[in-house]
């Protein structure tokens, strides 16, 4: 049986550039080796390369060059976070090509990238979710405005993940340094209004063509919300299954299914809440979540009973059966 060649797509410029690495070699490690040939293909200052070798790619078809010949990719499979990959830039690239990736399309991509323009897209489908305000880098700011909203607020770049960059502003004066913070990983910024309650995570992937929802994750964090190191340094508790009530369970999977199914996502996304007072408000959604070991999707394959493994599988093969359907 002839094997798949796959580029495990990770890196890049940008400051989650350590976690996307950690991501692609989990997928490189748990993918099926007896199904695929894994390339580990590292975006670094503008270029592309296989992890190890050096080898060049050639950007005209996403050809891999190395000394022993031409090594042409039935399957990316996206790990970088952020740009170019989880703001839709690389998918239009590969659409174009003809070659199969994982995850969401372009437009998703890029709608779910930028968190205002997601919330103002789910706004007309009754999602709940806090008040907030999009900020641009060189335009007057309503201080007051933002006050308004109440104390405390969270202020976190538009276009960026893993926590980077965000702040809990607790008193006026906070606020101002606190946006100049968030401009220095984006043009963008939001500034929420603060929701007290309990921090979850929902994974979705699609399997067979239809939407699976995943067990939940209670988020605990020790600081005082799930910033970086509660994310990647171990600072914070994540119990899954989460502790919800029957009830509360269902309707945050509802929630989840919903959300998935109107944004138009495909593959493997994460879905993430504040629980106040019996409802679920939205937070965000990743289109291309964490995959270290220890990263909260993998912890909700094996509370479904999947092996990452598994769950990788699931990915790829929703990836190839779009393209089928499309063909």
């Amino acid at each position: 049986m002839n094997k798949l060649n796959v580029a495990i797509v990770t890196g890049g410029d940008v400051a989650e550039r350590s976690i996307s690495l950690q991501s692609a070699a989990t997928v490189f490690k748990h993918l099926d080796a007896n199904k695929y040939d894994k390339y580990i293909i590292e975006l670094n200052q503008g270029a592309f390369t296989e992890q190890g070798t050096g080898a060049p790619v050639d950007m005209n078809d996403f050809s891999l060059h190395r000394p022993d010949g031409i090594v042409r990719f039935g399957l990316i499979f996206l790990m970088i976070h952020g740009h170019p990959a989880e703001d839709g830039c690389m998918q239009g690239y590969f659409q174009l090509l003809g070659i199969p990736y994982t995850g969401c399309n372009h437009f998703v991509s890029a709608l779910t990238f930028d968190k205002q323009a997601c919330k103002d897209f789910l706004k007309a489908h009754d999602i709940p979710m806090a008040p907030s305000r999009l900020l641009r880098k060189g335009q007057p700011v309503s201080w007051q405005e933002l006050l308004d909203m109440g104390l405390p607020l969270f202020v976190k770049p538009n276009k960026n993940g893993s926590s980077y960059g965000v702040s809990k502003v607790k008193t006026p004066g906070e606020l101002e340094p606190a946006v100049a913070l968030s401009f220095q990983f984006d043009d963008e910024v939001v500034v929420e209004g603060f929701l007290n309650g309990v921090e979850f995570s929902n994974g979705v992937v699609r399997k067979d063509g239809e939407t699976l929802v995943l067990p939940i994750t209670e988020i605990v964090p020790q600081n005082e919300f799930f910033d970086f190191k509660a994310k990647y340094e171990n600072e914070s508790q994540e119990i899954t299954p989460a502790r919800l009530t029957a009830g509360l369970w269902d309707q945050c999977q509802a929630q989840t299914k919903k959300i998935y199914e109107v944004l138009g996502c495909r593959g493997m996304a994460r879905i993430d809440y504040i629980l106040v007072d019996g409802t679920f408000y939205f937070l965000e959604a990743n289109t291309i979540p964490g995959m270290s070991e220890a990263s909260i999707i993998p912890q909700q394959a094996h509370a479904h009973g999947w092996t990452i493994a598994e769950l990788l599988e699931t990915v790829a093969e929703d990836a190839l059966a779009m393209v089928k359907q499309q063909g």
